[in-house]
């Protein structure tokens, strides 16, 4: 529906609060404002849909909403009896769902996965970037990549170039990042990506690998114009789910009832899954249904950021050994 005036007053004042813009608050708000398409409208019947980290939180139930849609949903776990279960309980909703499995902080197992899924599937229709996580401690995998910088920024990179020939297959098919409202938080920056231990702040380190994604989506748009493939970043706003409890406790307990459930942060996964608008649009960040500013603070801005992207596409081809 066309936004009539009230509701961009509305939205733009969300917006400038963060808190009222991020929490459930702004989640309800827009919901009425826009009169939203409920998502089982929007159908996803004979479609394919892989969706990575989905055994709890919002990759959980990014699947369970796309498998209600109608896809046919693989999801993808590190942890045989956690992925297992998550796909046995999905199943049972209703829904095709089937799972694989791999430890998307190594690159190896990444490249397992794509030939494995490749070899079975002749379409793919979505792909859900959501595997991640905040780690405190300095991490090195045996690959030699710090983990927060192999699992979200590293690993989507080469899944995607695996995957392309299956997107291309089915357009218009999507690609989703779930980012998140961290990432304005941080300059992009590709030297920070790669910190040494001594500097180590997971805090850190993980903002600005939420912040290398959004400028990923960016060069993909530009990069893949005409393929068919539109890949667009998302940030679900504050949710509670088991992530954010562990990594961030204080967080979780002072926002409390203001967090948004984990469907509420996934509903436009499945929203840009699906609806006629997730393809129209490339290379945005979206909250709440809607493209937003990918810089909510000066500081973060540089005027080299277009070189800078150049040069974590080239970071990311080097390090995973794929032509992006």
């Amino acid at each position: 529906m066309t936004p009539s005036p009230l509701a961009r007053v509305v939205d733009g004042f969300l917006e400038a609060t963060v808190v009222g813009s991020f929490t459930r608050i702004g989640y309800g708000a827009r919901r009425r404002l826009y009169g939203w398409t409920p998502l089982e409208q929007l159908r996803l019947d004979g479609k394919t849909a892989i969706v990575t980290g989905a055994t709890s939180g919002l990759g959980r139930c990014a699947a369970e909403l796309l498998a209600r849609q109608g896809a046919a949903v693989e999801i993808v776990g590190r942890d045989a009896e956690r992925t297992e279960r998550a796909r046995s309980e999905l199943a049972a909703i209703g829904g095709t769902v089937s799972s694989g499995l791999a430890d998307l902080s190594l690159l190896a197992q990444v490249r397992g996965y794509a030939v494995d899924f490749a070899a079975s599937h002749d379409r793919l229709d979505v792909l859900v970037h959501n595997a991640g996580s905040l780690t405190h401690p300095y991490t090195v995998t045996e690959e030699g990549n710090e983990v927060t910088l192999a699992t979200h920024v590293l690993a989507p990179f080469l899944l995607t170039a695996l995957l392309r020939p299956l997107l291309e297959a089915t357009p218009p098919s999507r690609v989703v990042l779930v980012t998140s409202g961290g990432a304005y938080t941080q300059p992009l920056d590709v030297d920070a990506l790669d910190p040494p231990a001594e500097s180590y702040d997971g805090v850190k380190a993980y903002a600005r690998c939420k912040r290398a994604q959004v400028a990923l989506v960016r060069e993909w748009a530009r990069r893949w114009a005409g393929s068919g493939i539109a890949v667009n970043a998302m940030h679900p706003g504050w949710a509670d789910t088991p992530g954010i409890r562990t990594a961030l406790p204080r967080f979780s307990r002072l926002l409390g009832p203001l967090l948004r459930t984990p469907e509420q942060g996934a509903d436009t996964i499945a929203w840009l899954a699906a609806a006629p608008e997730g393809a129209a649009v490339g290379g945005a960040l979206f909250l709440d249904r809607r493209p937003r500013a990918t810089h909510r603070l000066r500081r973060t801005r540089r005027p080299d950021e277009a070189e800078e992207a150049d040069r974590l596409w080239r970071l990311c081809e080097e390090r995973t050994g794929v032509a992006g």
